[in-house]
């Protein structure tokens, strides 16, 4: 269950580009074909994938204050390599996009040459490197749960790019007004993604509303059963 809560929750309430607007570069650059979008789409899926557990595990038994101790013996334990986060999952990411440019070039020429110089600048978007920054500083417990984070923020990353490249490829038949042409208007259809988005704050947060409202019940009954109880002994003192 805290899997499927927390792969939903990656997509749709923190989605990466709607709920903190990470990776807006190749957000708006790549946005105007479905194909292209596609292609770019599941290279970050992919990406994260791989990287937000890799990271999760350089910074389980690498990164954190002591980790080194856990596997190399207690004279390593007061060795602190947190300041190493950034170049260790930058280094992470580098080597997987590399991984998948090779891949595409192999395989997908096409989608190659329409992606252009934003496939290998994956490596730097915010989107990728945020993926590992958020499992690290939410504290993600296992592994499984940091695979699962990674997969849900890709695939939440894909629908955003996926949604507004299907949306620009029909408004270029609407009567768009002159001045919203082209960045206007997808940044205004961004913004309003964006809010419906937000509707899904509420889809996970059902159940935990309803065990505080039994507690707060529970609590009240135990305080009106003392209260009864203090004044029943009352009365017999007197």
């Amino acid at each position: 269950m805290e899997h499927l809560e927390l792969f939903f929750k990656s997509i749709f309430i923190d989605n990466m580009v709607f709920a903190t607007f990470l990776g807006m570069c190749s957000y708006l650059a790549v946005s105007k074909k479905v194909s292209t979008a596609v292609g770019l789409g599941a290279a970050v899926i992919f990406v994260l994938l791989v990287t937000v557990p890799v990271n999760w595990l350089l910074d389980q038994y690498i990164l954190q204050p002591g980790a080194l101790g856990k596997w190399l013996g207690a004279e390593y334990a007061d060795y602190d390599l947190s300041f190493l986060s950034f170049i260790m999952f930058i280094a992470t990411i580098a080597t997987m996009v590399q991984l998948v440019e090779i891949i595409v070039e192999k395989f997908a020429p096409g989608l190659y040459n329409s992606l252009g110089i934003f496939l290998p600048l994956i490596a730097v978007n915010c989107a990728i490197l945020g993926g590992s920054l958020f499992m690290q500083s939410r504290e993600i417990q296992t592994i499984g749960l940091a695979t699962v984070y990674g997969l849900g923020s890709g695939i939440g990353w894909f629908l955003a790019i996926l949604a507004i490249a299907a949306i620009r490829e029909k408004i270029r038949y609407s009567n768009v007004p002159p001045a919203l042409r082209g960045l206007g208007i997808t940044f205004i259809i961004t913004g309003l993604m964006a809010i419906g988005f937000m509707s899904f704050g509420g889809m996970l947060t059902g159940g935990d509303e309803e065990a505080s409202n039994e507690e707060k019940t529970v609590k009240v009954e135990s305080t009106k059963e003392n209260s009864k109880g203090l004044a029943n002994n009352i009365k017999g003192s007197n």
